[in-house]
């Protein structure tokens, strides 16, 4: 009977110990449990910290590099003033000076841009005329070939080129009676224009002039031809010869190749060249 109740205290005793570490040992275990998780969240922290600090070691460079840049910036904007400063100094001293000089220079500047204007609107104006003159004439001379009779306007000057087919006969300077008519419907629109003067000009090709009697070569007889035409322009059609110019050019100006009878032909010719009023242009000149 006591051995039973030995054993049962016995046993009730070993029960009761081990119910005792089993609460103590899950007591640990939650503790070590809880400082794991603290010493993780310790870490997480802390790496987290450094990261921060990296970050900041980073964010105050660039401030630093930004605050340098600022800092030339600076530094360049205080040279540039410096030498506003001096500049406005100086264009004041200018001013003060040579305000007067400057005015007048402006005055010239001005003066002269509007002489330029009025130059140029004399030019157009002398264009234009020539234009008109050149459509009178074609319209005088009507539907004539083109071999025969040509009319342009080169820089400012008028050319009328009269074929010596049309004009004269072959190594002759006497004009034909068919050639009169063309000179009088040229007489005509040159005579509605009292202030122009022309000249007239005689051309031959580079054959060599072999015809017997007065003349000698063909410096003699673009002379002659250019003559016979100012007599009838002035005796026949009332020009005034104050007003023309009779001119012989030989064989010296060609207008086309004498290695061909096509070219020779284009350049025996008689040229009557409308002359710029230079009088009236030095007029203009003098005005400034």
């Amino acid at each position: 009977m006591k051995l039973k109740q030995t054993l049962l205290f016995i046993g009730l005793s070993v029960f009761l110990f081990s119910c005792v570490s089993q609460k103590k040992f899950k007591a640990a275990q939650a503790k070590i449990d809880s400082l794991t998780a603290a010493n993780a969240k310790l870490a997480s922290d802390l790496q987290a910290c450094n990261t921060l600090t990296a970050d900041d070691a980073t964010k105050r460079k660039q401030l630093e590099q930004q605050i340098d840049a600022l800092n030339k910036q600076i530094d360049f904007l205080k040279q540039n003033h410096d030498v506003t400063l001096k500049q406005l100094q100086d264009l004041s001293v200018i001013s003060n000076s040579q305000a007067e000089s400057i005015k007048k220079s402006l005055d010239n500047i001005g003066a002269k841009d509007s002489y330029i204007q009025n130059l140029q609107a004399e030019l157009a104006h002398k264009d234009s005329l020539n234009m008109a003159l050149v459509m009178n004439l074609k319209g005088a001379i009507g539907n004539m070939d083109d071999k025969d009779i040509n009319i342009k306007v080169d820089k400012g000057v008028i050319y009328i080129d009269i074929s010596d087919k049309l004009l004269f006969t072959s190594g002759k300077y006497e004009v034909t009676e068919a050639a009169k008519g063309v000179l009088g419907k040229v007489a005509a629109v040159l005579k509605a224009q009292p202030d122009i003067e022309f000249m007239v000009e005689g051309h031959t090709d580079n054959k060599a002039y072999n015809h017997p009697g007065q003349l000698k070569d063909n410096w003699d007889l673009s002379v002659k031809r250019a003559t016979s035409v100012v007599r009838i322009l002035q005796k026949q059609y009332g020009l005034d010869p104050a007003h023309i110019t009779a001119a012989g050019r030989g064989e010296y100006v060609p207008v086309a190749s004498n290695d061909t009878e096509d070219g020779r032909a284009a350049n025996r010719r008689t040229r009557i060249v409308i002359l710029p009023q230079l009088d009236q242009f030095f007029k203009l000149l003098e005005k400034k």
